[in-house]
């Protein structure tokens, strides 16, 4: 299956692990990338730079196929050293970067000189458009069923993908609500060349997530996602659990909502700890997109990556073949 995305990644099927908060790590990276799509490691996770490096390397021993490193670039609170993190990819060898947040800009040059190819992750039509005028090589447009942040624009894939895809000159991945072989033949129809998954991803044997949260996955529906900080104007996809509910509440307070409330729910060493690694779903918040009322089980990498491919070229060519026998003149006679 080749797409202008398994060209310019040097992969073999057109589908790409999201960057995931404590969850991109090597192991999960490298079994991605040897199934024959791409795996990336989010480079957030580690806590400096030197741990990035460390990472890479430890990925690079697992795989010998391509995979790349996602940065998130947003303001915080404490200063994040972004340039050192750059350069500890760059100087690790990766190839190709996936950012999101803030425009890439500042970096472009570093990476058009290293010959990286970077892939910008965009909720919008008018992001999308930036992210190609700066000099990104892709684009993920990720639509309003996804986990994290989608935007404050609450537009679906169905939509977002085709209006984005009729204006981009280049490839364009579908992110967001994403994880069979029937959505990556509907993604391809849309105008994208690929697709990017990350909930998918955590649902597999080689995520480093505890077993309670890929089976909670497992056994939700795809009611079992909410939105919390809308009243922030950040608004972001969680899995319905009772502490989401709970700063959902607190949003729907008459006034102005005062983020000191519901720092103490949503700290991120709290889901770290208490779900990731514990394995406790309701003891913090964790990200989780609508694509949960498609997964029914937790397959190896390799395994959900040959059956999406495989499931899309049937569709297709199912499709494509129903297609030319409607469309045959009355009394065509075949011949063998």
């Amino acid at each position: 299956m080749k797409t202008r995305i398994t060209e310019m990644l040097g992969i073999e099927y057109p589908i790409v692990q999201g960057g995931m908060m404590w969850v991109g790590r090597a192991e999960l990276a490298s079994a991605v990338s040897n199934g024959g799509g791409l795996g990336i490691i989010t480079a957030l996770t580690q806590p400096t730079p030197e741990d990035l490096y460390k990472e890479i390397a430890r990925c690079r021993e697992m795989t010998d196929k391509p995979f790349g490193v996602n940065l998130t670039i947003l303001p915080t609170i404490k200063p994040v050293p972004y340039d050192e993190y750059v350069l500890a990819a760059v100087e690790g060898g990766v190839r190709v970067i996936e950012t999101a947040g803030r425009s890439p800009a500042e970096f472009m040059p570093l990476f058009k000189q290293h010959g990286v190819k970077v892939i910008h992750k965009c909720t919008s039509v008018r992001h999308a458009l930036k992210a190609e005028a700066v000099g990104c090589d892709a684009v993920s447009v990720d639509g309003f069923e996804c986990a994290g942040h989608p935007g404050e624009d609450d537009v679906t894939n169905l939509v977002l993908l085709p209006a984005a895809g009729a204006k981009l000159s280049v490839p364009m991945i579908a992110s967001g609500g994403i994880g069979t072989g029937r959505q990556l033949a509907a993604a391809l129809m849309l105008g994208a060349e690929g697709v990017n998954m990350g909930t998918r991803f955590v649902a597999t044997q080689e995520a480093p997530v505890h077993q309670n949260v890929k089976q909670a996955m497992v056994d939700a529906d795809e009611r079992q996602t909410t939105l919390i900080f809308r009243s922030l104007r950040n608004s972001a996809r969680v899995f319905s659990n009772s502490v989401a509910r709970e700063v959902v509440s607190i949003e729907g307070r008459p006034g102005d909502t005062d983020f000191a409330d519901l720092q103490p729910l949503v700290a991120g060493v709290r889901g770290r700890e208490q779900v990731l690694e514990q394995g406790d779903v309701e003891g913090g918040i964790w990200t989780a997109g609508q694509v949960i009322g498609l997964i029914d089980d937790i397959p190896t990498c390799g395994e959900l990556l040959a059956r999406m491919v495989r499931e899309a070229e049937q569709i297709i060519l199912a499709r494509a073949k129903a297609l030319s026998a409607a469309n045959k003149p009355a009394g065509l006679v075949e011949h063998a």
